[in-house]
């Protein structure tokens, strides 16, 4: 039989766990709510930039001399889109944009994970280690003071064009994504390897159908990286591409800002029009970038 000495003791400790788990559950609401604010503030300084952008693409001129930058247009002038299409010859400079990505991208993924995988399977060698000395000091180079060495040794080379772009995009881009493939090479296992090289494979054949699958999580971190370096560059096509009908759309967007004025409404519509690419990218390829994060958080 049960003392009454014992079940108040239990009674007692019941109530005081009652008790911490109210005082915990008050604690991390008012922990949620901070949580929560900090997310809205957040979404806030992302969405209003994009109102702002689309409410001045809608705006025609004298909307713009009369109200504020926040007011929504009345009524909206779908026009300026089709102007803009028109002005910076969109499709043109879609092509030119999208050729530079394109291969910027599949560059940077091919180039810099062989320069890793050598750089990290070659370690004990010195001349490996050095070059992945020389390619971090590369790091510490500001771009702008060799962009007119390179474009003077592009234009002798007859690079003065779109590829020459994707080129330097490429070599400039190795050294930050070697760094970043040589940490994830070194996790993977030089047994796979091992066995693979056993069975006959010769070392391309191991990069190709085991060290490159493996790397799917850097090579999604890699490909953003290059993806928007490339799409939104003004300074490097700019300065290298020698035909404007070649030009990428940073650069034709220029179009709009004269030495005293500036059209806002076309340059805003052409801005969002520069970026519907970007975000349909990222809506069709968000599931291999979040399997590849994942699949980088698991490893």
């Amino acid at each position: 039989m049960t003392s009454p000495t014992l079940t108040r003791t239990a009674l007692a400790a019941t109530k005081a766990t009652a008790r911490r788990n109210r005082r915990s559950s008050r604690e991390g609401f008012k922990v949620n709510w901070w949580l929560a604010a900090l997310m809205l503030v957040a979404t806030l300084t992302v969405l209003l930039p994009l109102y702002f952008t689309v409410a001045m693409a809608l705006k025609s001129p004298d909307q713009i001399g009369t109200g504020t930058g926040l007011a929504w247009p009345s009524p909206m002038n779908w026009e300026n889109f089709a102007a803009a299409y028109v002005a910076t010859n969109f499709p043109r400079a879609f092509m030119s944009t999208a050729f530079v990505t394109v291969f910027s991208v599949l560059g940077s993924l091919a180039c810099s994970s062989l320069v890793a995988y050598a750089i990290a399977r070659n370690w004990n060698h010195r001349f490996f280690r050095g070059s992945f000395v020389y390619l971090l000091s590369a790091m510490f180079i500001p771009f702008p003071v060799i962009i007119l060495p390179l474009i003077k040794q592009t234009a002798l080379l007859g690079l003065d064009n779109p590829a020459g772009v994707v080129f330097l995009h490429v070599l400039g881009g190795i050294s930050f994504n070697a760094l970043l493939y040589i940490a994830f090479v070194r996790s993977i296992p030089a047994e796979l390897e091992e066995s693979a090289r056993i069975d006959g494979a010769t070392t391309r054949q191991v990069f190709r159908k085991i060290i490159f699958p493996l790397l799917a999580p850097m090579n999604a971190t890699v490909g953003i990286f290059a993806f928007l370096g490339s799409w939104n560059d003004f300074l490097l096509p700019q300065m290298m591409i020698a035909d404007p009908s070649l030009q990428t759309l940073p650069v034709v967007q220029m179009l709009f800002q004269g030495e005293f004025n500036t059209d806002y409404s076309l340059a805003f519509a052409s801005y969002l029009m520069a970026m519907a690419p970007t975000l349909v990218v990222y809506i069709l390829a968000q599931r291999w970038v979040l399997s590849g994060v994942m699949r980088g958080a698991v490893k």
